[in-house]
């Protein structure tokens, strides 16, 4: 992280955005991921503008590392985070690794060291658009093989079904571009252990929000102590959880996370 920020320069004659690739590494611990936004967040120069990146084309998809409904609590770490989101291309469909056979790989690092299954390409395969061939990726053949799931998982069909991943970012980013405290506003990590990560976004005469994550498959109850925090759930993994009012308290399933919209006289 601090060699990272040294490409940021002084005076704001450096890069204006160093890709911050911290958390694409780490263990998915709700401790570890606190620690890691708060040594990055404390090691940016006063004129820093965060970047965060959970998935690229030298890493294994989301959905393959941690399955697709972790997925969508890692969706809304990144979108809820203070600074710029990167999306890896296929991430808001779920799209997961796809097993590229020795004899069609393409990756040099896998053509140069076959067999040690070091080949990235199972993350590179081509976007699934729509039902056509190839997935309306291409006309010709596509460089490599698409994955079999590619009629029933594609942008077309998604943009159907409101509860899909796809319409799950759009809503994510929606909400990221109404909200000044979104876009610009603080950030504070609340609680982090072993399975939960909780972080508050604010932004002075706004509304402030507290991001409640579950990190784990498991279920668990969080509670935030001696702490005056409260309001109404205002987007969620589980939509039907929106509405719900939180006071400081609350259960979580595996899996799931929250946006609490805070009560004006919270402290």
């Amino acid at each position: 992280v601090h060699k990272l920020v040294t490409y940021y320069g002084a005076d704001g004659k450096g890069a204006h955005l160093p890709f911050n690739f911290s958390l694409l590494n780490i263990e998915w611990n709700a401790a570890r991921v606190a620690a890691t936004i708060d040594e990055y967040e404390g090691a940016l120069p006063a004129d820093g503008w965060p970047n965060w990146v959970l998935g690229n084309h030298d890493q294994p998809r989301i959905s393959s590392r941690m399955g697709r409904e972790q997925a969508r609590v890692a969706a809304m770490l990144l979108l809820t985070l203070r600074g710029t989101p990167t999306i890896y291309y296929g991430e808001e469909l779920g799209m997961k690794d796809v097993a590229i056979p020795q004899e069609e790989v393409q990756d040099p690092q896998g053509l140069n060291m076959p067999g040690k299954n070091l080949s990235r390409d199972p993350a590179r395969t081509p976007m699934q658009w729509d039902q056509s061939a190839h997935a309306g990726f291409t006309r010709g053949n596509p460089w490599l093989r698409l994955s079999r799931d590619t009629e029933r998982n594609n942008v077309a069909v998604q943009m159907q079904d409101s509860h899909s991943m796809l319409q799950f970012y759009r809503r994510l980013i929606a909400f990221r571009q109404s909200h000044p405290s979104m876009v610009s506003g603080s950030y504070k990590t609340v609680f982090a252990d072993h399975q939960v990560l909780a972080y508050q976004r604010e932004a002075d005469g706004h509304a402030g929000f507290l991001i409640i994550l579950n990190l784990t498959h498991r279920p668990c109850y969080f509670s935030l102590e001696g702490s005056k925090l409260s309001g109404t759930v205002c987007l969620a993994t589980t939509p039907e959880r929106e509405g719900e009012a939180f006071s400081g308290r609350l259960e979580l399933d595996g899996d799931e996370g929250l946006i609490v919209q805070l009560l004006d006289n919270a402290e």
